[in-house]
């Protein structure tokens, strides 16, 4: 079995720029269990898997389609549960491997229904406390949206951003990131078999169905929106993807995969020809002095050279159009002029503009627009001729709305560290 992926130094660790922080440096690394999970690993690392453990090459093929099956259309978490694989092989797989998914501290509903999951994961040191994550689940008329997490923390400082006032702990793994979909759609009850025997969705989650509704999944769209920037993971993030999108497993279509990017300019081209999903850009801004204030990596990839390598995305089409959010802050960047000058500037590209308002959080220096504003700036880009919808909150009385994710985990200061470090030593 070849060793776990690990973070790509090129894509997870820059220097910040001399006019301020604009990229955090990872502070640790991902430690595989001695036991891993099969949850997150492709085709190809799973016939691995069977290799290292015995199994013959002339049955790894479909060995590897049942637990693929198992695992990501009827989410088995135990291998008992495989009844089509032998008791034998069952009892091999139990002993070397896990169906493990991120275990689940909290979860919070929404007066609206949208639900958010403190997720707890392993940090580097076994004796350090572990670290957390959130994932949140947002249910609408028509779709189920699941927005996933991309690293614990965020690479990137954005000043609206909650998040971006956490420091970058780690990447995560494949099977972190799919195992957030695993866990939501555990708590959802969101498998085939409970499509099959017509299991009622719980009251929060009643606007898509499963086997109560026509045998639609509850889940129909993953977005990464969450913690982190998911370009800065990109190798974990595409294998991810690949997993959530295969036809024979969560099968969850590429059309129906939004990934969000503050502006990596050099894999955005990867995302489209190695990922292949829907692309969301965060510009918030028409003018490269406010968007460094606003999103510092534009002093790094400015508005022109972000806004040519969109022009250039794969597949890119009317569509397959490109998702520019730009949240309303008042008195910063929400002047009329400010719309006008947003229409002129993404001019030629297929483009929806999706107008956020702010959700204020804890210590922060701005304040959502009004709403007479938003409709106004909105009913500018409208007439332009670009979608311009206005992004309902959700999820703001549990803080799960957009930019507001930050995770209850609090790192041992070093102090503690090194003490806790010093007594494994001794023991």
């Amino acid at each position: 079995m070849s060793e776990p992926q690990t973070m790509s130094v090129s894509a997870t660790i820059s220097p910040a720029t001399t006019a301020g922080l604009v990229e955090k440096t990872p502070l640790e690394r991902y430690q595989p269990p001695a036991k891993p999970s099969l949850v997150g690993l492709s085709r190809a690392q799973l016939t691995e898997a069977l290799a290292s453990i015995g199994v013959p090459a002339s049955q790894r093929k479909m060995r590897v389609q049942q637990i693929w099956h198992w695992l990501y259309v009827r989410g088995a978490r135990r291998f008992d549960a495989m009844t089509s694989i032998s008791k034998d092989l069952r009892a091999t797989l139990d002993q070397h491997f896990t169906l493990a998914r991120p275990e689940v501290v909290a979860e919070q509903i929404s007066a609206d229904g949208t639900r958010k999951w403190l997720l707890r994961l392993p940090g580097e040191q076994s004796l350090e406390r572990p670290h957390e994550i959130e994932c949140v689940y947002i249910p609408e008329a028509d779709r189920g949206t699941l927005c996933l997490s991309s690293q614990v923390g965020c690479t990137l400082a954005c000043s609206f951003c909650h998040t971006g006032t956490q420091r970058l702990v780690r990447n995560l793994m494949p099977g972190e990131i799919v195992g957030q979909i695993m866990v939501a759609r555990d708590r959802l009850d969101d498998w085939l078999a409970a499509a099959q025997r017509g299991t009622e969705i719980p009251a929060a989650s009643t606007a898509v169905g499963a086997g109560g509704n026509g045998g639609q999944r509850v889940i129909s769209n993953i977005v990464m929106m969450g913690m982190g920037e998911p370009l800065y993971n990109f190798e974990a993030v595409r294998d991810a993807l690949l997993i959530a999108a295969d036809g024979d497993g969560i099968a969850i279509s590429k059309r129906r995969i939004t990934l969000s990017t503050s502006g990596v300019v050099p894999n955005i081209a990867r995302a489209g020809a190695e990922i292949g999903c829907m692309l969301a850009v965060s510009l918030h801004a028409v003018h490269d002095e406010l968007r460094n204030e606003l999103v510092p990596l534009n002093r790094k990839y400015p508005i022109k050279e972000l806004l040519d390598t969109c022009r250039n995305y794969p597949g890119l089409s009317n569509a397959r159009r490109i998702t520019f959010e730009y949240v309303m802050l008042k008195g910063v960047n929400d002047s009329l002029g400010d719309a006008k000058a947003l229409v002129k500037l993404l001019k030629g590209i297929p483009a929806k503009i999706n107008l956020i308002p702010f959700n204020p959080w804890p210590g922060t220096k701005y304040e959502c627009s009004d709403w007479e504003r938003i409709e106004r700036f909105s009913e500018i880009i409208f007439n332009a001729g670009y979608a311009s919808p206005v992004r309902t909150p959700r999820g703001r009385d549990i803080l799960a709305a957009c930019g507001q994710l930050k995770s209850a985990s609090e790192k041992l200061s070093a102090r503690e560290r090194l003490a806790l470090r010093a007594m494994a030593m001794t023991d």
